[in-house]
């Protein structure tokens, strides 16, 4: 049975006049156990390829060999789909007209899919929109009155090119139509894609999103992907964060493993109340940022700021507590907690990092420099040597304190859009 822990890291001390409180919550899940092994057919997943006409005879190879080694890693018992995108899409598996769009996953299934997976050839445009679309009905055809319920719900989306198909604001609508209804990891492949575009695939379904350079690595990657989603045995939990009266709640954010901003997707579960979505969970830890504002109270006075807690259904799981006290003691006031400062600056290294790649691809060099060099400092002041290894491929670092950097001509477009990608992925404080 799974056990979920929260801990919460602040200063909550407040000078006199102090209105906000920042405090780390950490939560740690133990015993997820695995996604489709509990017999009762409540995990669903669909692997969405590519197959437009830009994907060409070698990207086509690998993403097969992709998607059969997704396949393979699929448990019995869990439902499942095959979807080939190009400016339609099309359900490759099963090959069903009516009822459900997915079957459940056994040895003879299995064999059939490989061999539907075999019949992908590379011809037509890019519409991601739709692709989406398709995925989202497949997995409200699993249900209804009798039928087996999707818990859980993963995708894995892979493209090679820009949504060339739809308008932007076409992609948007079919994006926010699926919101809710499964989390997608999106990967492209190649450096003919949008970082941004997929970027907010991935954001707006709790999924990730990271570049695979090369076509052979494509298999490696989707056996990884399927493989996390299989360990995921908590189907979806909402981060719950009660403020009292008066107060002002001024953001939630995920601040590991990767930042993601959860503020907007709040919905309320009473008036001082609101549930934030997190997804599935498995065997690990994740860190939340929550900053509240309080009517300023009087030197000694004390005050809950916020209850958070971790909730898998109607069911609380884990709780913590944010405090708020005000003091006439610089000693304690002015004392800077150290979680709270590495995620500030670990969610201010992933926007230098945006901005100063935005910068250089519009040819604004001085901005450019100026935001990545504030991104070699971050990195440098908060550990992340994962984000300078990167960072060095874009930029000559002279003096990674100071942020002093030169804009490197040689640049890979590979290592600009790696650089991106993993711009959001956050490192834990070093003890």
């Amino acid at each position: 049975m799974a056990e979920f822990a929260a801990t919460v890291y602040q200063n909550e001390f407040l000078p006199e006049g102090g209105t906000d409180v920042n405090a780390i919550v950490t939560v740690t899940c133990t015993g997820a156990g695995a996604a489709g092994r509990t017999g009762s057919g409540d995990a669903g997943e669909i692997i969405i390829v590519d197959t437009s006409g830009s994907m060409g005879r070698t990207r086509m190879e690998a993403a097969k060999l992709a998607a059969d080694a997704a396949l393979d890693q699929i448990a019995d018992g869990t439902w499942f789909a095959v979807v080939a995108g190009t400016h339609q899409a099309y359900l490759a598996y099963p090959p069903v007209r009516s009822g459900p769009g997915m079957v459940v996953m056994d040895a003879n299934h299995r064999f059939q899919a490989h061999q539907a997976v075999q019949q992908f050839r590379a011809d037509g445009g890019t519409a991601m929109g739709q692709w989406l679309t398709l995925a989202g009905r497949l997995f409200d055809s699993v249900g209804g009155p009798g039928g087996d319920t999707l818990t859980k719900r993963h995708a894995i989306l892979l493209t090679d090119g820009e949504n060339h198909n739809e308008r932007p604001d076409q992609l948007d609508a079919a994006v926010a139509a699926v919101v809710g209804r499964f989390q997608c990891d999106c990967r492209g492949v190649g450096v003919d894609w949008q970082v941004a575009e997929v970027r907010r695939i991935a954001q707006a379904l709790l999924g990730t999103v990271d570049i695979v350079p090369e076509p052979d690595q494509l298999r490696a990657e989707f056996a990884a992907l399927m493989q996390a989603s299989m360990a995921r045995g908590i189907a979806a939990a909402d981060l719950r964060v009660w403020t009292p009266q008066g107060a002002q709640l001024l953001f939630v954010r995920q601040v590991s493993p990767s930042v993601e901003d959860l503020t907007t997707r709040r919905t309320d579960v009473n008036a001082l109340t609101g549930a934030y979505p997190t997804g599935s969970w498995g065997d690990e830890s994740r860190d939340y940022h929550v900053a509240v504002r309080l009517p300023a109270k009087s030197l000694g006075q004390e005050q809950l700021a916020a209850r958070v807690q971790l909730a898998v259904g109607p069911d609380v799981v884990a709780q913590s507590l944010i405090k708020a006290r005000w003091s006439d003691d610089e000693g304690l006031t002015t004392r800077i907690n150290a979680e709270v400062a590495h995620y500030t600056g670990q969610t201010e290294l992933a926007d230098a990092i945006q901005e100063g790649l935005a910068a250089k691809a519009s040819g604004d060099e001085a901005t450019a420099t100026t935001r990545l060099g504030r991104a070699v400092q971050l990195a440098e002041a908060t550990g992340n040597a994962e984000a300078t290894t990167r960072l060095r491929k874009v930029v000559d670092i002279d003096d990674p304190e100071t942020g002093t950097v030169r804009l490197r001509r040689d640049v890979e477009k590979a290592d600009e859009m790696a650089l991106d990608t993993a711009s959001t992925k956050t490192t834990r404080i070093r003890s």
